[in-house]
């Protein structure tokens, strides 16, 4: 792998940290309630009057339920982003009446293969996808902080930076907020800002919403301010802002590949040191498909499941007496598991221990082009997050179940688990009647329609206007 120093220490997690807190306990990104009072956060400017239009999503995306397996390339997804930052700008200055400095979008991510190998120290090969959160923002230095999304109706967020403390701010809110918080308290001069939010990223789907407007602020911030802060070192800082203001104990793997991921490439991503390498996935090429299939069960992470298996892991680490998981090696895993008492404990070093063999084993596959054989790894993967580490539901399992019986090469569910998405491998030819099947079995099973699109390698966080 290629080094990127990133001068700062790792202690990664896996999986979609939607923000837990909005309305009724739902998970939420942008589309969570916007009104905060606690600790000197107040409703301010009323946005009701403001364009009604949101950020559209990019071609290949379903607006609702149902299947559009359309490929999207990079020309579409140009046009989109160009369309939507316009879009936010305007919105922006008819919001806080003057102009952006600048518009900058992130997006989200779907995990190829690793899952809950990153809080680990472990390895995962997330790719970001063309769905983005974007940022029209504007500096300010008088230590006050702004907020609005145009996915919400509510009106501004407002925030006085002497005041920004974790718990200060809830719902979606809390996730710019807190990397404002996450630079002031590393050190970095942020004086406040006006920002204006929209996002195309689902939220409580598996595919990093809540990265996505952590990153998207950073990169904003550090431009605006000067910082000069390095790719890594905004994504941990996002992962800060997660961990220590919005209390979800993810990892860095979906802030580093919203952060750092590029255009036609996976990220094999190493989390003890944040070392990476792109690695070319052009699926077209050799006429396969990876399609996304979001269950629209929604799930939050900050209900303690997610944290109870990382206090598993890190159990386990401590049995064994090493400082992670990532330090047990396949060939060492069955005395390892001979060593653990808890059986829990056990079937969680058994995952995180086999999932970083998987990532491995898909890396060889794909560097000698045997992209085919990726598929029956991510089956594999699926029955261990399923029977070893208990975060699959019955909606995932349909999804993977009816995509293979229907002819895909492969699926598993991807993100932190509890609902979200499955990816599925299949023939470019056999896509549609891959994606009927899951909608079919999930009409027959009395669940919502599915939504299905395709997974196009997008370019990480960068400034469009």
């Amino acid at each position: 792998m290629s080094g990127v120093g990133a001068g700062v220490g790792t202690g990664a997690a896996a999986g979609d940290a939607t923000a837990a807190g909005a309305a009724e306990g739902a998970a939420a990104g942008p589309g969570a309630v916007a009104e905060v009072t606690a600790g000197g956060a107040t409703a301010g400017v009323d946005a009701r009057a403001r364009a009604s239009a949101v950020a559209e999503a990019p071609a290949g995306e379903a607006a609702g339920p149902g299947a559009d397996v359309r490929a999207t390339g990079p020309g579409a997804v140009a046009e989109a982003t160009a369309e939507a930052a316009a879009r936010v700008a305007a919105e922006f200055a008819a919001l806080y009446g003057a102009a952006p400095d600048g518009v900058w979008a992130a997006p989200g991510r779907v995990n190829l293969i690793g899952e809950y190998t990153d809080f680990n120290e472990g390895f995962v090969l997330p790719l970001a996808l063309p769905h983005t959160a974007v940022a029209a923002v504007r500096r300010r230095d008088d230590g006050v902080l702004r907020l609005h999304s145009a996915d919400v109706d509510g009106g501004v967020v407002q925030v006085e930076l002497a005041a920004l403390v974790p718990g200060s701010v809830e719902g979606w809110a809390a996730y710019p907020a807190g990397v404002v918080w996450a630079l002031r308290d590393a050190g970095h001069a942020v004086g406040g800002a006006d920002v204006h939010l929209a996002s195309t990223v689902p939220t409580g789907a598996g595919l990093s919403s809540s990265a996505a407007l952590e990153v998207v602020t950073a990169l904003a911030l550090d431009e605006l301010f000067g910082l000069g802060l390095s790719r890594p070192a905004l994504a941990v800082l996002a992962q800060r802002a997660e961990n220590g203001f919005v209390g979800v104990p993810c990892g860095v793997m979906d802030q580093m590949a919203s952060a750092c991921a590029t255009e036609g490439h996976a990220l094999h991503l190493d989390t003890r040191d944040l070392s990476y390498r792109q690695v070319p996935f052009d699926l077209a090429a050799v006429g396969l498909r990876l399609l996304v299939v979001d269950t629209r069960v929604k799930h939050a992470l900050g209900d303690g499941a997610y944290a109870e298996r990382r206090a598993g892991c890190e159990a386990g680490a401590r049995a064994l007496g090493v400082r992670a998981l990532r330090d047990v090696s396949a060939a060492h895993l069955p005395y390892a598991l001979g060593r653990l008492n808890d059986e829990t404990v056990r079937r969680y070093v058994r995952h995180v221990v086999s999932d970083n063999g998987r990532v491995e084993r898909v890396i060889a596959l794909l560097d000698t082009g045997d992209v085919r054989g990726v598929g029956a790894v991510l089956t594999e993967g699926h029955a261990s997050l399923r029977d070893d580490l208990g975060v699959s539901c019955a909606e995932l399992d349909l999804a993977v179940d009816a995509a293979n019986a229907a002819g895909a090469l492969g699926a598993r569910m991807t993100g932190g688990g509890f609902g979200g998405s499955a990816v599925v491998l299949v023939e470019d030819a056999a896509a549609d009647a891959v994606a009927a099947a899951v909608e079919k079995a999930f009409g027959e099973a009395g669940h919502a329609a599915p939504r299905i699109f395709t997974a196009v390698p997008a370019a990480g966080a960068r400034r469009v206007g």
